[in-house]
């Protein structure tokens, strides 16, 4: 049976290369709305973070995401992103890796 290839994506906080199911997308719509996109799917410019709240965090410090929409983001998105993540991460961990 051959061996299906695993989509990868870099994440923008810490650089590295990481199958696209253990990163959550970033998008900014032609309204240049920057959103939260769950389901990987919506139209606009998009960035991919890791599932790792520390990472969030730091990102959140150095405003890793200005600089890479080229646009000023609130403060309030860094704390939703953060949530988010950490809920990820909880449900990884306690659901396992979901193939």
């Amino acid at each position: 049976m051959k061996k299906r290839k695993i989509p990868m994506r870099r994440d923008v906080l810490t650089e590295e290369m990481l199958p696209k199911k253990q990163l959550v997308r970033i998008v900014r719509d032609q309204e240049g709305t920057i959103s939260i996109d769950p389901t990987g799917k919506k139209s606009g410019r998009g960035a991919y973070v890791s599932l790792d709240p520390a990472a969030v965090q730091a990102a959140k410090g150095k405003r890793v995401l200005d600089k890479v929409f080229d646009q000023k983001i609130a403060p309030e998105f860094y704390d939703e992103l953060f949530a988010y993540v950490d809920h990820q991460k909880a449900r990884q961990e306690l659901f396992g890796q979901q193939q």
